[in-house]
């Protein structure tokens, strides 16, 4: 880590942050703390600006935590022929496994049909994998497997020949927009969640402290709205149609404990795909569809037609199907695309940087992937300065060197090193059984809790049990692990009083 300042988050850090920025001037002020606020924030911190990020919700409370957890190099868009954002997306992937993340983003494994369009976009993609330096060992050459192999790597799939392809994918994409936060602060930036923005402009903008109350002003040298589907409210001439990606949650016996991510072509289509994606915490995600629309933007919802779908199209490449039986939870979030007429499958992933009359700089569109480019993009577009860009080289907090991942994963469980990387002994030493799973037949541990509370800004149950850790993608665990969170959050505020709240 470069940064100067510490990399933790807490109650007392944000309070004292939101006091100081009403008596400054902030060289930028960011609105909207997903992965591509946070992005910022962290690219302008370390070129030396002053940064203020400010967020109505929690880190990752809207589209970047609802993401399919892929980190990928652009297969999809090879089908269109977009090979600049095919290469794009490599690019970003390359520097995420190998720098910025290596802790969060894993190689994984996924089984496609090996028919020969397939054959081909894949053959593409591994061309340009080694074009923009990814190694081999690190992402293998796609391969045909017999029916044997593939049935080793999916059990529940019916025996058929296949392809096992490699991309990569974000352990938990929530968790690495917590660490971009974390790193931006390392370089002095405030971190702000909580605060609602009720005016805004390019020199700053009007504000209410959620958890108190209290308004403010906060003057800033430029503004960029990074809200993502919600940045039309704040920037009327940013034309965006959004795409509703529903997903199900699916315990991991359903498929046999796969090694393997499913891919299932859509009938009738190209480039859409049912695909099944297994985590680290025993669950597989199911998704997803990719439909227009225009509903409310806070809880965009999954229907039962679009389980019905979901199940029955991955069903189709299995010895026994699925049924509503098997969803343990289910999930939707919003892409924020460019309009630009047709199929929002169809439409461009590319971002836009967009400077408004009042002086506030936009960025919008895009994927998870590309997150950094985009920051720097906007960035550069405020022309607050002529330092550039480092960020691909800037390792995220946590993400440490090989050796010392490796010196960490020989202490602490596994599970931990790969969500939390050189912290993880941190994590487990953050209270009393730190050790311990906060519920039973779960992974999650009571470390995490505490330690979501002491340095990853989490103010209430809602931020541990949804974005700190996901056990809130399966009701029925959050549930029963919410009494203990409460009791890890009243041990907190005992120890150390602040504005943090019981289950939500």
């Amino acid at each position: 880590m470069t940064g100067n300042h510490s990399p933790d988050l807490d109650a007392a850090r944000r309070t004292r942050e939101l006091t100081d920025l009403a008596e400054s001037t902030v060289d930028l002020l960011v609105v909207g703390a997903g992965i591509t606020g946070v992005g910022v924030a962290l690219d302008a911190a370390s070129r030396g600006l002053s940064v203020a990020v400010i967020e109505k919700a929690d880190l990752a409370n809207g589209t970047s935590r609802w993401s399919s957890k892929l980190v990928h190099g652009g297969l999809r868009y090879l089908a269109h022929g977009d090979i600049g954002l095919a290469v794009e997306s490599a690019r970003e992937r390359h520097a995420l496994m190998t720098t910025i993340a290596p802790h969060l983003v894993r190689p994984l494994p996924m089984l496609l049909p090996a028919n020969l369009p397939t054959r081909l976009g894949v053959g593409l993609g591994d061309v340009i994998r080694r074009a923009v330096g990814t190694r081999t060992a690190l992402l293998p050459w796609a391969r045909g497997v017999d029916p044997e192999e593939a049935s080793r790597l999916v059990p529940a799939m019916r025996p058929r020949r296949g392809l096992l392809h490699w991309d990569g994918q974000v352990v938990d994409d929530a968790r690495l927009v917590t660490a971009v936060a974390r790193t931006a602060a390392s370089h002095g930036a405030a971190i702000l969640t909580r605060v609602r923005a009720t005016a805004l402009r390019g020199t700053g903008a009007d504000v209410v402290d959620e958890v108190t109350g209290e308004s403010a002003t906060i003057v800033a040298r430029a503004v960029v709205n990074a809200t993502g589907v919600w940045a039309g409210t704040l920037a009327p001439e940013v034309a965006l149609s959004p795409s509703r990606g529903a997903h199900i949650v699916l315990r991991s016996a359903a498929l046999g404990h796969p090694h393997a991510a499913l891919n299932v072509l859509v009938p009738g289509s190209r480039s859409r795909w049912v695909f099944a994606l297994p985590t680290d915490d025993d669950m597989v995600l199911v998704g997803l569809t990719d439909d227009p629309y225009d509903g409310p933007t806070d809880s965009p919802p999954v229907t039962d037609a679009d389980e019905e779908f979901l199940l029955s199209t991955l069903s189709s490449a299995l010895r026994t199907p699925l049924g509503p039986g098997d969803v343990v939870g289910r999930f939707a979030g919003l892409r924020p695309l460019l309009s630009g007429g047709g199929a929002t499958a169809d439409l461009s992933r590319h971002h836009a940087v967009v400077r408004g009359g009042d002086g506030v700089v936009t960025i919008t569109g895009g994927k998870l992937t590309t997150y950094r480019k985009m920051a720097a993009d906007a960035v550069d577009a405020t022309a607050l300065t002529a330092v550039p860009s480092a960020t691909r080289r800037l390792p995220l907090v946590g993400a440490g060197s090989p050796a010392q991942l490796q010196q960490a994963a020989a202490r602490w469980p596994a599970r931990l090193v790969r969500r939390y990387g050189t912290e993880a002994g941190r994590v487990v030493q953050s209270t009393d059984r730190g050790d311990e799973p906060l519920i039973s037949g779960r992974p999650e541990l009571r470390g995490e809790v505490a330690f979501g509370l002491r340095c990853e800004l989490a103010l209430d149950a809602g931020d541990l049990l949804d974005r700190r850790t996901r056990l809130g993608l399966v009701p029925a665990d959050r549930e029963r692990a919410a009494p203990v969170v409460d009791e890890l959050i009243a041990a907190h505020a005992a120890r150390q009083p602040g504005p943090v709240g019981g289950s939500s």
